[in-house]
């Protein structure tokens, strides 16, 4: 399950790159992407639990912040992979572990070592020369810099759900993110909207199916279910992968290729994730001072 659900993130980031750049609107694109999805899972969950209740003080103070912060994922997401290359993006995503470290420790959720900021500093300089590689000065910085926002901002998402995680599953609380990053997504879509022609190739459509199925409804599905069974721990070792396989599913279906400089902050990265799972676990072992 693990497995499967990471190859189905990393195809997703080719089968943006591609709907984007063969007639969707990026905006267009994510609202009505998140609208079918949305509608799927929500479904599954009510059948599943009968219910998608959350109170209203929950409502108002984690989970309307959590569907901003989500909403601001998803312009990054489209958004990068428009400016610049999937494996590109991809690879910069490989510190979303970091960025939850950060996060986490910032709001008192964790206690780091030292030897995470190592780990900090080793995938930073490895962003810095995947965006040195990558693009220069010219239009690919900014979607650099918007891939760096996508992974924060999903960091901060994944910290800010943490609290609700004691009330509710994640199954609704999925749900309900689901259904105000949609509403958010639509008023944001409208202009794109307006102008979307939906006479698109069947390829097209098909990587839409695909999009809408795959990665936000079938993932999630798999994923609860996996960590259910094996604990966060052991599945956070698979969504490491994630970004790896990324980049060769995109140099092999869209013929990309990687810069010497790229290479190197890709190894950068991974290094900095390998060295913060350590600290991580670090931490976890190490007893909370009196």
């Amino acid at each position: 399950m693990l497995l499967t659900t990471v190859l189905l993130w990393a195809l997703n980031f080719t089968v943006t790159k591609y709907v984007i750049t063969h007639g969707w609107h990026p905006l267009a694109y994510s609202g009505v992407r998140y609208g079918c999805a949305t509608l799927l899972f929500a479904g599954i969950t009510f059948a599943r639990e009968g219910s998608l209740r959350v109170s209203r003080r929950d409502l108002l103070l984690l989970l309307a912040p959590a569907a901003v912060l989500l909403l601001l994922n998803q312009f990054g997401y489209v958004y990068s992979l428009h400016l610049t290359t999937a494996s590109t993006v991809a690879l910069i995503l490989g510190t979303t572990p970091i960025f939850v470290g950060l996060f986490a420790y910032v709001v008192g959720l964790e206690r780091l070592p030292s030897s995470f900021w190592f780990a900090a500093a080793c995938s930073f300089a490895g962003v810095a020369l995947v965006a040195s590689g990558s693009g220069g000065v010219s239009g690919d910085v900014w979607g650099d810099l918007l891939a760096i926002g996508t992974a924060a901002t999903w960091a901060a998402y994944s910290v800010a759900i943490t609290p609700l995680m004691r009330r509710y599953s994640p199954w609704r609380i999925s749900s309900i993110v689901l259904i105000g990053t949609w509403v958010g997504l639509m008023i944001a879509a409208a202009p794109q909207l307006s102008e979307q022609d939906f006479h698109l190739s069947g390829l097209t459509w098909a990587g839409f199916a695909y999009a809408v199925v795959g990665p936000l409804v079938v993932t999630n599905i798999l994923w609860f279910t996996a960590i259910s069974r094996v604990g966060p721990s052991r599945a956070s070792l698979f969504a490491n992968l994630q970004p790896f396989f990324a980049v060769i599913i995109a140099l092999l279906l869209l013929s990309e290729h990687l810069s010497t400089l790229e290479v190197a902050g890709g190894f950068a990265i991974a290094l900095g994730i390998v060295l913060e799972r350590r600290a991580r676990v670090t931490a976890v072992q190490q007893p909370p001072a009196d």
